[in-house]
């Protein structure tokens, strides 16, 4: 049996050795530790080649803001045909103002709500009669952490990215004989580089969800429970990572490596730990470290 101690935290580690003995006849090793995946930036380097962008074309959802908006402007400047589909396109949105003060004729916005199957028709006809027979493709989906593990108080959210591993699954299983490679960005916590929550829109969807509920569930329940919940939601407001060029690389590889991944998972060590305590370890062991 190998047997080793931690006694520093592991981003400490890594790049260093570790000396363990084994017991049975006392051989002393030496074991190296280095992990991209471990980096507490997530900024992970990718060994494999890319290929320039050249004159590929890319059509990418939710460009309004976000992570969808970086990756359209880092793509443009990467010579990709950008069409950037924005859900506020006919609102006026500033995302998308932004993106058409470019003035430039390889970036193209256009309305774009993926819920709406019309504007699902006519941005795919958009993209036909300007690349006419477009050649094999790849697929990019993001997910999240949370398409992998669940946690308290999200589980709409988490319903919703698992959702999106499965079908990313299914996807790659399909299309894999005719040539389409598809890759799953499960990006760590974000949270304040995407404005993706506000203390106002949370109480503000408080507000309804309360006003809305049935009164058995308000009464099992009880308000101060909501309430203890929705403030817990109001501190991830502004967690997270501020930077979102670990994301930015991690779909610019899967578009341009001559082999993509089938997943990519830019977050911190800390939560690329957890996550594989939570999918790989039985689950009553991460019910003990995560519950208990």
């Amino acid at each position: 049996m190998l047997t080793t101690r931690l006694s520093r935290p592991l981003s400490q580690l890594l790049g260093s050795t570790l000396s363990f003995h084994e017991r049975d006849n006392g051989t002393r090793r030496t074991l190296l530790l280095y992990s991209a995946s471990f980096d507490p930036a997530g900024r992970r380097t990718y060994a494999d080649s890319v290929n320039p962008a050249g004159s590929k074309a890319v059509l990418v959802t939710g460009c309004d803001s976000g992570f969808g908006f970086s990756l359209a402007k880092h793509l443009h400047s990467k010579g990709f045909l950008v069409f950037a589909g924005c859900l506020m396109k006919d609102k006026g949105d500033d995302g998308v103002k932004e993106l058409d003060s470019l003035k430039s004729d390889r970036l193209r916005t256009i309305q774009l709500n993926v819920c709406k199957s019309e504007e699902v028709e006519k941005a795919v006809e958009t993209v036909r009669s300007s690349l006419g027979d477009p050649e094999k493709g790849r697929v990019v989906n993001i997910s999240s952490m949370l398409g992998r593990m669940a946690n308290p108080a999200r589980s709409p959210y988490c319903i919703t990215k698992f959702g999106v591993e499965a079908f990313s699954d299914c996807l790659r299983y399909e299309m894999h004989s005719l040539g389409v490679k598809v890759s799953v960005v499960e990006p760590g916590n974000f949270i304040a580089a995407t404005s993706l929550y506000s203390p106002e829109r949370i109480q503000a969807i408080a507000n309804k969800m309360w006003d809305e509920l049935p009164e058995v569930v308000r009464k099992d329940y009880g308000r101060k429970y909501f309430d203890e919940k929705i403030a817990k939601m109001e501190t991830y407001c502004n967690s997270g990572s501020t930077d979102t060029s670990p994301v930015i690389n991690a779909v610019t590889h899967a578009l341009t490596a001559a082999t993509p991944y089938t997943r990519y998972h830019p977050m911190d060590y800390y939560w690329w730990l957890r996550m594989q305590i939570m999918t790989h370890l039985p689950g009553a062991v991460s019910d003990k470290i995560y519950i208990h």
